[in-house]
């Protein structure tokens, strides 16, 4: 019987990213916690999940996934790659607007561009989900929900002076858009309000 060996430790570079990642300070609506990662597509991973909260109501949800692979990915262009998803609730009647799929990408570029963060080879989807109620469940007042999801990948830029802090913030000003709240300065947070009634540039 061979003898069992133990995987081979984390990279320095890995784990510094990890610590960075954990010890990122997110916006007051945002409950994070660390979650098991997929341990397939790349030799290291992390992931943490977040749901988004105002007031008693949680309005968006989504993960955050960092790969590391030490030799390099040719599809990554690189040795890290940070994967998302994202979902939240919003007006029925944005569901039917042409160009949501559009902003809801643009949620994603421009949250990165005001954060700072670097990145090549981005790609994903935005997809606009209505679902309808019947029967017993019809009686509930929600018996028509509109929801949007945005998943997507990129690899960031990391390297002296240059870390994961302002992906990973850029990632939480992204849910916070998604689920229709307003950018606000670090420590602020956003009173109740209601959602606009379509997407906005």
């Amino acid at each position: 019987m061979a003898a069992r060996t133990d995987p081979a430790p984390a990279p320095v570079e890995f784990t510094e990213a990890v610590r960075e990642l954990m010890s990122v300070r997110w916006r007051p609506e945002l409950a994070v916690e660390q979650m098991p990662a997929p341990q397939r597509i790349a030799p290291h991973s992390a992931a943490v999940t977040a749901d988004v909260s105002q007031g008693e109501d949680e309005i968006g949800t989504g993960r955050l996934v960092l790969l590391h692979d030490p030799a390099g990915n040719a599809a990554w262009q690189g040795t890290f790659r940070l994967v998302t998803f994202a979902r939240a609730e919003v007006d029925p009647e944005m569901i039917t607007d042409p160009v949501l799929a559009e902003v809801g990408w643009s949620w994603l570029v421009e949250a990165l561009a005001e954060r700072g963060a670097t990145y090549t080879e981005p790609s994903g989807t935005v997809t606009s989900v209505a679902s309808h109620s019947f029967g017993a469940l019809a009686t509930d007042a929600s018996s028509t929900r509109a929801e949007v999801e945005i998943r997507a990948s990129w690899t960031p830029l990391v390297g002296p002076g240059q870390g994961l802090a302002a992906h990973c913030l850029a990632w939480g000003d992204l849910l916070c858009t998604a689920a229709g709240l307003p950018a606000l300065p670090e420590g602020v947070v956003a009173m109740p309000k209601r959602r606009p009634t379509g997407p906005t540039r």
